[in-house]
């Protein structure tokens, strides 16, 4: 057999169009789900088990322990989950995964699937042009893409009997027993960080055992191997996170570095287990199907009798099965042992990743997003979420020491070092406006549904109203100096009316704060009672001009300390607009969720 260059590179496509069938896939369910998968992943997991089995069920819906694995490293970073909790989810990730392998090995050889994935393709393509139902057609095409290229992958990898040269080298590493299962081990591990999916890994390998490249048992050292592989991209996905999220990808790793430990020392008893086990379901020893090729090499052309080649159909699925079963019994045990040390592996990290510093109130520095975990948009917002939080908390901060300000003796060293906190406070606000704009922005870029579209864009509308809270926090304190430059000054009445004027505010700013801590469960009483205190203020406002007017004229002070009394007075009622107007974007949201049938008509 000649196998040429565009073969190769057809043999690449076919890997291609199998990834990114997966992906779409993936992508499919993951907007499909929205919410309810954000849902999922951050309120099951009140404990170690149930963690276990919300890891398990995400992995096996979105068919990639990658993806998953990175939306647990996402939330851990976001401060959604605590990295105990986190370690149970990346437990039940790696039981999840092999749901994919059950696929693939049933359906690759039970079934000839590709034979309906261009009908598949044709009844799901229109389902994309709706709205209700494109999520589910997208669903569906991933699933046709996945089976072809699995298809196509058979189709053009090289013949290792036609052409022995080609792989030879396969053959010759496979007999070497303990130093064969590391080598193997290793491939499997360099192949999936380069593609970054252990079911692509567990395909391609699949194949190769299937024609006789490989024995059963090297296979097997592959897939192994992989385990290790997959754990790169949450890594990586990591590298950008805060140091939560570093830890929890070296938590996965560890998880899958112990357990790879303690099979390979075991090897040899493991596999004999895997075989007994496969045998006693009703299958074939899968370690025949090496031999048999060798006796029998017609097999792979297609040539040999029909009673052959039925039993070389039965052999290959016994393989299939049989890899299914290593990697699904691999992961249960070594879920059995870990899931008791889940403490232990939490001071390990924690031993291994220190802090080295606290993080300043007074730096800029997002805490919960980073550029480098875009990887699944709808999680995302949840990060988003939490940094705006943080952006408010900040913000409040800042309202408290433009009040500390006013009572501040104007001049002095303190003074002029509490202002100089709040302009720096100031210009953090316009940072953090700027950082979670643009990261909104990539966000919009990847595959959100219609309510996570919409969420966007009223946290868009968030950031700018915190940043104009700010403003005018800076404002306040500007008039301040403004009056000691002006040599003014202000009576008990006028400190007093204006710390009335700062409860008002400091009340609401606490309470916006407590709607956007729970923004996806905010209630109507939580909304109305931020709406009256805005009422309140606009009341308070127009009673303090009044009022300030006869002072005026009763020589209570003169009319320039009045200026700067109203500058402060008027500046706080705008900032109370400010707060209602970030309410009134979490309003918004909840009307959505409340009258669904209304946001779609």
């Amino acid at each position: 057999m000649n196998y040429s260059f565009v073969d190769f590179l057809s043999l690449l496509g076919a890997v291609g169009l199998f990834l990114y069938g997966m992906k779409v896939m993936s992508e499919g369910l993951q907007k499909a789900a929205g919410n309810r998968l954000r849902n999922i992943l951050s309120v099951m997991t009140k404990n170690r088990f149930m963690g276990v089995v919300t890891g398990i069920f995400i992995t096996a819906l979105i068919q990639s322990s990658s993806a998953s694995t990175v939306m647990v490293v996402s939330f851990v970073n976001a401060g959604l989950m605590t990295l105990e909790q986190s370690m149970a989810v990346i437990f039940g990730a790696n039981i999840g995964t092999t749901f994919t392998a059950w696929i693939i090995a049933v359906f690759g050889f039970k079934v000839n699937i590709a034979l309906f994935c261009i009908p598949l393709i044709g009844i799901s393509v229109p389902l994309i042009f709706t709205n209700k139902y494109k999520s589910t057609g997208e669903f569906l095409v991933g699933f046709a893409f996945l089976f072809m290229g699995l298809e196509y992958i058979s189709h053009f990898v090289p013949d290792l009997k036609s052409s022995p040269q080609i792989f030879e080298f396969l053959t010759n590493y496979a007999q070497y027993g303990f130093w064969s299962v590391l080598l193997f081990m290793t491939f499997g591990m360099l192949v999936t960080m380069v593609i970054q999916s252990s079911a692509a890994t567990f395909a391609i390998v699949l194949i190769m055992c299937s024609k006789g490249w490989i024995p059963f048992d090297m296979a097997c050292a592959t897939v192994l191997g992989s385990n290790i592989g997959t754990t790169i991209t949450p890594i990586l996905a990591s590298l950008s996170g805060n140091l939560a999220a570093k830890r929890a990808a070296c938590g996965h790793f560890l998880f899958n570095f112990l357990g790879m430990i303690w099979t390979v020392i075991l090897f040899v008893p493991f596999m004999q287990l895997i075989t007994w086990i496969t045998v006693h379901l009703g299958q074939n020893d899968p370690n025949l199907l090496y031999g048999f090729i060798d006796q029998h090499p017609e097999v792979l052309t297609r040539k040999a009798l029909p009673a052959i080649m039925k039993q070389f159909a039965v052999l290959q699925f016994s393989v299939s099965f049989g890899m299914s079963m290593f990697h699904t019994v691999f992961n249960t045990v070594n879920l059995c042992i870990m899931i008791w040390f889940t403490k232990t592996y939490v001071k390990m990290v924690n031993f291994l990743l220190k802090s080295k510093h606290k993080d300043g109130g007074d730096e800029f520095q997002l805490k919960f997003i980073s550029h480098g975990l875009l990887n699944a948009a709808e999680l995302n917002i949840t990060q988003a979420q939490r940094e705006i939080v943080v952006y408010g908390e900040r913000v409040d901060k800042m309202l408290n020491m433009v009040h500390d300000l006013v009572h501040t003796k104007n001049g002095t060293e303190p003074f002029n070092k509490l202002y100089s906190r709040i302009e720096k406070y100031e210009e953090i606000s316009d940072r953090m406006e700027i950082e979670i704009a643009n990261y909104l922005h990539k966000v919009v870029e990847g595959r959100l549904s219609n309510s996570g579209k919409l969420q966007v864009t009223q946290m868009l509308s968030e950031i700018s109203e915190i940043e104009s809270i700010a403003d005018s926090c800076f404002n306040i304190s500007r008039t301040l100096v403004r009056k000691e430059e002006a040599h003014s000054h202000f009576t008990q009445e006028i400190y007093d009316n204006i710390d009335t004027m700062f409860s008002y505010l400091g009340a609401a700013m606490a309470n916006m704060l407590t709607v956007l801590r729970n923004t996806e469960n905010v209630t109507e009483t939580e909304l109305i009672k931020n709406f009256n205190q805005e009422r309140e203020i606009n009341n308070y406002r127009n009673l303090l001009r009044t009022e300030n007017i006869e002072n005026v004229n009763q020589k209570k002070y003169d009319y320039q300390s009045g200026i700067f009394y109203m500058d402060i007075v008027c500046e706080g009622e705008k900032l109370g607009d400010y707060i209602i107007n970030v309410v009134e974007c979490v309003e918004q949201l909840y009307r959505v969720r409340t009258n669904p049938d209304e946001n779609d008509a």
